[in-house]
């Protein structure tokens, strides 16, 4: 009897050669806990459920696979870190010429301090998008008759009317705009400041706000301050001041404003 070896020998790549190939949905190497790239390394439980090392502390360990409770965070998925480190993608900003590409994990780190990155004008009745670099200077010109100067290490006087929502500030010598935002709800009226910028400046920000009204005062000192591509019309779940309707005196509100860069200790 004669024997034939079905299987046939794996064939050797060189080292130089390589091929590509077409992922039709990039959403499979994205981490279910909360739909951002898996990042290396990554786990899985024996179901074969993944979860990404940065969201295994918020699932405390626990598959978050559905309907699956087993033990997740010992055992690394090698295979797919494998892949996602061969998977390169462009920056979404690509079509308006960022030429980076990145693999999967580390795109979404690049496109938070791209220099192509979007940004919509603070002036809700205005529809530019433009570069965020270059959004200060739209804003300058355009709107100039809006705008209330700040600065660094210094204090302003930052009066704004509660039903305009909104009120801009810029600062001329780091070209960066500000943006006091107010939302009325009913006990109250919550303050917050944040900045149109990269969403991972070069240097950090912070900001104290303080208002006395009828003998009561009221303080809040930021921790660093968030920075936003557009004006948002949700209430901000941290870093805000609030006045309760008590403390209200008509529609405007005046407060005295520090915004200062900061290595993370307050100056």
């Amino acid at each position: 009897m004669e024997v034939y070896n079905i299987h046939s020998p794996k064939r050797q790549r060189t080292e130089n050669e390589t091929r590509l190939a077409k992922l039709s949905d990039l959403d499979v190497l994205d981490c279910p806990v909360f739909f951002e790239p898996l990042t290396v390394p990554t786990f899985q439980c024996d179901d074969g459920h993944l979860v990404c090392s940065l969201c295994l502390a918020k699932v405390s360990n626990k598959c978050p696979g559905p309907g699956c409770d087993l033990p997740i965070g010992s055992k690394r998925c090698f295979p797919m870190e494998k892949v996602l480190e061969a998977a390169f993608v462009p920056c979404r900003n690509a079509d308006i010429g960022c030429p980076n590409t990145f693999s999967y994990g580390k795109v979404s780190s690049h496109e938070k301090e791209c220099n192509y990155s979007q940004c919509s004008c603070p002036n809700l009745d205005c529809n530019y998008i433009g570069s965020y670099t270059s959004i200060y200077s739209h804003y300058i010109s355009s709107h100039l008759y809006e705008n209330m100067t700040c600065s660094f290490r210094s204090s302003a006087l930052v009066r704004i009317n509660i039903n305009e929502k909104v009120l801009v500030l810029y600062e001329d010598m780091e070209k960066l705009l500000f943006v006091v935002q107010c939302f009325k709800e009913r006990h109250g009226v919550y303050i917050t400041l944040r900045s149109i910028a990269s969403l991972t400046p070069k240097e950090k920000i912070s900001y104290w706000l303080s208002s006395s009204v009828d003998g009561h005062t009221l303080a809040y000192k930021s921790p660093e301050m968030k920075m936003f591509l557009e004006v948002s019309s949700q209430i901000p779940e941290e870093s805000y001041i609030f006045f309760p309707n008590s403390l209200l005196c008509g529609e405007m509100l005046e407060m005295s404003l520090s915004i200062v860069m900061f290595d993370g200790e307050w100056v």
